[in-house]
């Protein structure tokens, strides 16, 4: 299993330790070509309008909406979800449009006010520990989406197929779970292919 992590910005090195603690081999993508050796993609957080230019600079854009449309999971957390969604309150225009919902960017908040809180999250047994920092929310999300958690009544994680999106960051703790739950979605993708 090879997932690599889109280093434009972000939490690259806290994602690719998380990755190799559930398991699975990890690499930092810079290049456009290092996307046809993955079985899964992680878009990092960081500032969201910054990676979607940084994309658009680089030539990411349509090989990641390829990527996907083949049904490999890729997995935006914090930003990473900002760019994945189909649909961004206020003026901004949306970057990937990958997953049906709607995001609301810094809905959490400044940097002061971030925090951390133990998650129960559909799918993983007990909670999982979520770092929220200036993070974005989901506020609705269409038919096809699954959503997986809640915080106080907010939507902060959903899945959609082989995509799955969080609002927080699971890579700054020692709790690998739920990127073991997307190294899983990569290993399920990879027996259907066998399987066919």
């Amino acid at each position: 299993m090879k997932i690599g992590v889109l280093a434009l910005q972000g939490a690259v090195t806290e994602h690719i330790r998380s990755v190799e603690r559930a398991g699975a081999e990890a690499l930092a993508v810079k290049q456009v070509e290092q996307l046809d050796e993955l079985d899964g993609l992680i878009l990092p957080g960081g500032e969201s309008t910054t990676i979607g230019k940084l994309m658009r600079k680089c030539g990411f854009m349509q090989p990641i909406r390829d990527f996907a449309a083949k049904g490999k999971p890729v997995f935006g957390t914090c930003a990473g979800l900002i760019v994945m969604a189909e649909r961004i309150s206020g003026q901004e225009e949306a970057h990937l449009e990958l997953m049906d919902m709607t995001v609301s960017r810094n809905a959490f908040g400044r940097q002061r006010e971030s925090f951390e809180t133990d998650l129960p999250v559909k799918g993983i047994d007990e909670t999982v520990r979520a770092v929220f920092i200036r993070a974005p929310l989901i506020e609705s999300v269409g038919e096809q989406v699954e959503v997986l958690s809640t915080y106080k009544g907010e939507i902060v994680t959903a899945r959609q197929g082989n995509l799955l999106a969080c609002s927080y960051h699971p890579e700054l703790t020692d709790d690998y779970r739920l990127h073991s739950y997307f190294v899983d979605m990569a290993q399920s993708y990879k027996q259907s292919l066998q399987n066919q």
